[in-house]
Order: C-alpha cells, then structure tokens, then sequence
C-alpha cells in the first residue's frame, strides 16, 4: 500500500503565514499573541474550505509554543509544536460537535477543564461544527463559556454563525472568515505543482479556482482528481473536459452571432453543445453570467468584480466596448428571465432557442423602441405648444391622431 496523502493535508498550513487568503485574521492573531491580549473564547465562522479549523490549530500551537518566534508563528520545533503535529499533545483537544453534540459530551468536556496541563500554558479546546450542539448543549456551555477556568481556551469553528445562539455569540471574540479569491488559490495550486512537480498551464489552475467557488479546499481536491486524470500533465483541454465546462469561446462567439443577427448559427450552435452531453439550460446559465460579465467590464470601477485569467479578461473587455450599454443591460434581463424559465419547463431546449433568436434581434428591437418613443414625445410636445395658443387661434386645429 502507498503512503498517498492528499494536497488537502499534506499541504495544511503550519504557520499563520502560509494561510491562503485570510491576512484579515492571521495578523490580529498574531498581534493579540505578541501583546498577550488574547481573548478566553473565539469563534471563527465562515464558508467552507476556508481555513477555520486550520486558524484555530495554528493558533493554538502558537499560545503553547515554547519558542514562539518574534513575528507571532509557532516556531515547529520545539517540544509542544512536534507532539502537536504528531498528534500526542495533551494540551491540544479538538471535539467534533456533528458527533458529540449531546449535553453528556459538552458537561464531559467541562470537566475535563478542571485539570491543569502538565507541560503547557494554556488548554485549548477546538470545538469544530459548533452549529450542530443541541440546545441542551449550547445551554449547559454558556456558563464554562463565559467563565472558563486561566488556563482554559476554547475556539468555536463554525459554517452556519446564525444556528449559534446569541448568549454563546455574546461571550466570544468573533472572527468572520471569507471565500478565497481566484488568483490566491491559483497561486497556492501553481506552488504545489512546482513541488509536485507536475507540468501545468496557469489557465488550467485558474480554472480549477474558478470552480472551487472561495473554497481552497474543494479546488485541492479538483486538482488532486484532475492531476490523476491528465497523467501528472494538466493543460487547460483536460480540465474542461473532466470538469465537464463549456469553453469560454462559444459565449464569445454568441455574442458576435448575436450582434450579426445571425440567429441560425446561434441555433445551431447550441445543438452542437447538447450534442457534445451538455444540456440547453447548462448554456443559457453560461450565457447569463457572460453578460455579466461584460456589463462589468464597461465600468473601469467594477473591472475588479470579473474574476479570470488575465487573457480572458482582455476578451471580455475588447467585446464590452463593442456593445451598447443598453443592449447588453438587456441582454442580461433576458437571459436571466430564460434561465429562470428553463427550470420549471417541461422543453427547456425550446425555452433556450426562442431566448436566443428574441436576442439576435434585440439590438433592432430596442433601436425601434427608441425612435418610436421619440416620435411620440415630439408628437406631444407640438400638441401641447397647440394648446398654449389663444382659444381664438387654436380652436380650428385638430389634436394629431
């Protein structure tokens, strides 16, 4: 059997400064560690894959540390760091309330406060899933909470803050953990394949990111599935292909076939997708977040909103500029409108066709709307200088029809 160990664990941050992505929590944590400011109870909360319990591991390495280093980082090295990482440490605990959640597993926990660590200065309790305590549970804890014995800490990690009643949230120092961005889990992928030393294309990896929506969890897991795929080679083709994702191309080239008015290209087009597994309402979501992301694109202030490769982005702003403002807001409506309408038709596929035929013809559409709209105001606007005639000068004209 081989000893295989997935990204996810082999590459866990040690230090706080190998934390992807949360700078925000790391640096107040390190400051309250340098001033001996440290709070009795912190709750971290946040989506998943984010670091939490990987904050609350490092943190408390960090408070046992015997040889803390100038900068606030557990040191690694020490006695109390490498029982930790071995997982031997008897100031270290870590309670999986999914499992434990029960008020016999919380009152156990409290007693076991009572005992003072041998060889350490504080026990750390992490509490992982906290959400999930029972009422019964949450009850019989706010006292130890709020109270706990000097050499006691607790960490509270949770996805779901709002589950967590609020006498608990009140006696704890909250820390709210955010999705990591594209580029920071790109990196952190494009630094493991150098390690690795699997051969990659940094569109590839940003692809990868893209997907893991802010979890840098899920986009190590994608990666390890899509490294065994490609063969230890990972380009770009790969990754659409076991991710199952249309190419960026197809929604540039609708939108130039909608701008054509070339409605029959954007019909066939779309049976070509359906053909390669994809489904009709797969593409209209596609087609939705491209205009999206062009409407973004017109602005240089929410430019930083579009996240992708630095080559896609080039696109997306070199087809923005093309485009009307008005057709594109539009054009965004629309294909929301039949996104939405996909998911409760009976033939999604002819929900999606008549949505792209009514946007070729969308930029014409709002063209006539515009003159007509013009027509009838300067239709108004002479009827009404009739009207400001004497009666005795007006009173033979007719009101247009």
């Amino acid at each position: 059997m081989s000893n295989y160990i997935v990204s996810a664990r082999k590459y866990r941050p040690g230090t706080f400064a190998s934390v992807v992505g949360q700078s925000h929590v790391t640096n107040t944590l390190k400051g309250a560690i340098l001033l001996d400011q440290l709070a009795h109870a912190f709750l971290f909360s946040g989506p998943r894959g984010v670091g939490k319990t990987t904050c609350a591991r490092i943190l408390a390495k960090a408070i046992n540390c015997e040889d803390l280093q100038a900068n606030g980082e557990p040191c690694n090295k020490c006695a109390s760091c490498i029982s930790y990482n071995e997982g031997k440490s008897l100031n270290i605990h870590e309670l999986d309330a999914a499992s434990n959640n029960s008020v016999d597993d919380i009152r156990n926990l409290i007693e076991q406060t009572r005992y003072i660590p041998p060889n350490g200065k504080k026990s750390v309790y992490i509490i992982d899933e906290a959400h999930m305590l029972s009422q019964a549970a949450f009850n019989a804890f706010l006292k130890t909470l709020e109270e706990p014995p000097a050499h006691v800490l607790f960490i509270l990690a949770t996805t779901e803050k709002h589950k967590i009643l609020p006498t608990i949230l009140s006696r704890c120092q909250k820390f709210d953990f955010r999705r990591i961005k594209v580029d920071d889990i790109a990196q952190h992928l494009e630094y493991i394949s150098k390690e690795e030393g699997i051969e990659y294309d940094y569109a590839a990896l940003q692809q990868i990111a893209l997907k893991a929506d802010g979890a840098l969890r899920d986009g190590l897991s994608l990666y390890d599935q899509l490294v065994s795929f490609a063969g230890g080679k990972l380009s770009f083709s790969h990754v659409l292909e076991n991710l199952n994702i249309l190419d960026y191309d197809y929604y540039f080239r609708a939108v130039d076939q909608i701008q054509e008015q070339n409605h029959s290209q954007l019909l066939l087009d779309l049976d070509e997708i359906i053909t390669r597994g994809f489904e009709a309402k797969d593409f209209m979501v596609g087609l939705t977040e491209h205009f999206r992301n062009l409407l973004v694109c017109q602005s240089p202030e929410t430019l930083k909103l579009l996240e992708t490769s630095e080559n896609v982005k080039a696109q997306y702003q070199e087809q923005s500029q093309r485009l009307d403002p008005t057709f594109v807001l539009n054009a965004f409506n629309l294909c929301s409108e039949s996104e939405r309408q996909t998911k409760v038709s009976s033939n999604p596929r002819l929900t999606v066709e008549l949505a792209l035929v009514k946007l070729a013809y969308l930029e014409s559409a709002i063209h006539v709307g515009q003159n007509g709209n013009g027509h009838e105001k300067k239709k108004s606007k002479t009827y009404h200088s009739r009207l400001t005639l004497p009666f005795s000068k007006r009173q033979n004209l007719k009101a247009p029809t």
